[in-house]
């Protein structure tokens, strides 16, 4: 027996299923750089989810509106039974009976059945033309707001991120500065214990200590929520271990684009500005919606029946006979007085719009006020950033040159304390300026919709 051909079948399913098992499971971690971890949550993030849906509604909410003036075709199937079959007194002369006398007679059959289908047709309505503008905006306003959304993602996932590097990184240098915190406490106790120290020394660097142990404490359950915090911002379920990949300080040099400042802003690419275009235009079909009620209806209709009645149940029978009907007609609907009450609702639908217009300038004005602060804020975590850098040069030269002229005796353990305290707080600096300034940039790309996902799906 041949069983090659059964080997290849068995080989072929087993990877299907492994192939399926890959793509239906959930990954058991995940490892990012700052640009994947963007796209991952692009995809994944709640928000951004509901978002594309948002889309989808819209498109299916333009085609409802649309489907109202196409074609309309409507079936009914109706049967009766009547229990008690009504009775007609006719003049008793007519039947050969006495003048002034009455013969009961019943005209209706015990059962009845009839099928009619109708087909409607609007042939003219104001409204429904405003409805297919409105449909139309609705879907710009969607795809605006999933923009937006995607911006503000992508500036959550930096942020994120960001923060995850700036705790993980500060606890590094914490572990550091208590490494060699510990060795000096050390140190010094056995110089104090040889008679050759004074207690103070041993007790001025044991605060230290205890400070820097707290810190230490503190950042790492702060790790912990920006871990979290991430998750949350890339769709992923909060136990599932993830690790960055990228580096704080390398990310805050990519991020430093001095170009970016001279670069002036294009506000119709503005979201925010985008969005409240989408409503001022909103506002204003509903003014036009309300003044084209004022306008004449005219809808068409033809329908076709047949229908059949007998006092038995024959209707399933191939000789029970059908009788056909079949009317056509239009109907006109002509607005005349409403008692000013159709007046009021578009006077109102103007003011609305109106209000819209003086919102849409507020807008503007808010926007550009954004940009300009955010603007400067970017320039200002730049220059942060290169102070910092610097101030942390000569925090490690002071606190180094203490250390030196504390074991010689020079300086006491409270200058050698106030070095320290000095250093750790320029680390601090330094670090929270490196992620002011991919913070920052991030803003200002959000405000000035960089990147634009408004023709990405």
């Amino acid at each position: 027996m041949n069983y090659k051909p059964l080997c290849i079948w068995v080989f072929s399913v087993l990877a299907f299923a492994k192939a399926y098992t890959q793509q239906t499971d959930k990954q058991d971690s995940y490892s990012f750089t700052l640009e994947e971890a963007i796209n991952h949550g692009l995809e994944n993030n709640y928000q951004a989810i509901n978002a594309k849906r948002d889309i989808a509604k819209a498109l299916k909410q333009k085609w409802e509106t649309t489907a109202t003036g196409l074609p309309q075709i409507d079936a009914d199937a109706d049967y009766q039974y009547q229990i008690k079959q009504p009775v007609t007194p006719l003049p008793g002369e007519i039947l050969g009976g006495q003048p002034g006398t009455f013969v009961p007679v019943t005209f209706a059959p015990k059962q009845s059945a009839a099928l009619t289908a109708t087909l409607r047709q609007l042939i003219f309505d104001g409204s429904y033309i405003v409805a297919l503008e409105a449909s139309k905006t609705f879907l710009d306003f969607s795809k605006n707001a999933n923009n937006k959304t995607k911006l503000e993602v992508r500036k959550g996932i930096i942020n994120a991120y960001g923060g995850v590097l700036l705790t993980q990184e500060n606890i590094t240098i914490i572990e550091r500065n208590l490494t060699t915190l510990t060795k000096n406490v050390n140190e010094t106790n056995e110089i104090y214990e040889n008679g050759l120290a004074e207690e103070e020394d041993v007790e001025q660097l044991k605060i230290t200590k205890s400070q820097l142990v707290n810190q230490l404490n503190s950042a790492k359950r702060q790790e912990s929520i920006a871990v979290d915090m991430l998750k949350l911002a890339l769709g992923i379920e909060l136990q599932t271990p993830i690790s960055l990949t990228d580096d704080l300080a390398a990310l805050a040099i990519k991020n430093m684009d001095p170009s970016m400042t001279n670069n002036s802003l294009e506000l119709e690419k503005n979201t925010d500005f985008q969005i409240a275009t989408n409503f001022t235009e909103q506002r204003r079909l509903e003014y036009k919606l309300e003044r084209s009620k004022a306008l004449p209806k005219l809808s068409g209709f033809i329908n076709y029946g047949i229908n059949s009645f007998n006092n038995d149940f024959t209707f399933l029978d191939s000789d029970n006979k059908w009788y056909g009907q079949s009317i056509a007609g239009v109907s006109l609907s002509v607005p005349i007085f409403s008692s000013l009450g159709r007046q009021a609702r578009t006077d109102r639908a103007k003011i609305a719009w109106d209000q819209a217009l003086t919102d849409l300038d507020r807008t503007m004005e808010e926007i550009r006020l954004s940009y300009r602060s955010s603007l400067n804020n970017y320039r200002t975590a730049i220059g942060n950033y290169k102070t910092s850098k610097e101030n942390l040069r000569l925090a490690e030269r002071i606190e180094n040159k203490n250390q030196i002229k504390f074991k010689e005796g020079i300086a006491t353990s409270f200058d050698l304390r106030q070095a320290q305290t000095q250093l750790y707080t320029t680390q601090a600096s330094y670090l929270q300026s490196m992620y002011k300034v991919i913070s920052e940039k991030a803003n200002l790309e959000t405000i000035m919709n960089t990147p634009e996902y408004i023709n990405q799906k």
